[in-house]
């Protein structure tokens, strides 16, 4: 690697963080706000695996690669679970009123385990 190369992954790197921010502080109301949010971070993330984590420019064996699909489908399940069981509880929990849900709470703690 030679130093243009980081060089040039800074750059586009630091163009990317103030193009996010220029969007998110400048224009909070736009309706697109998210979508070009979402654009930039992966913009950024692939920029990041190029030009500083060198994915894709190994000469052996593809195992980088292997680990880095295999944490990228770990991080989703995670992600997914997660906000999936969110969801579901607070899809449950929604027809109570505040002060039942604390009722509701206190009474299964007490139970235990």
């Amino acid at each position: 690697m030679t130093v243009s190369h980081y060089v040039t992954g800074f750059i586009l790197s630091l163009a990317l963080t103030l193009m996010a921010y220029y969007v998110a502080v400048y224009h909070p109301t736009h309706s697109l706000v998210l979508l070009i949010l979402v654009v930039l971070a992966i913009t950024q993330l692939a920029v990041q695996l190029l030009y500083f984590l060198h994915l894709g420019e190994e000469v052996g064996p593809k195992l980088k690669q292997l680990s880095f699909w295999f944490m990228a489908t770990s991080l989703i399940i995670i992600v997914v679970g997660s906000v999936w069981i969110m969801s579901n509880l607070n899809e449950r929990m929604m027809h109570f009123s505040p002060q039942e849900k604390t009722e509701y709470m206190l009474r299964e703690y007490d139970k235990g385990f």
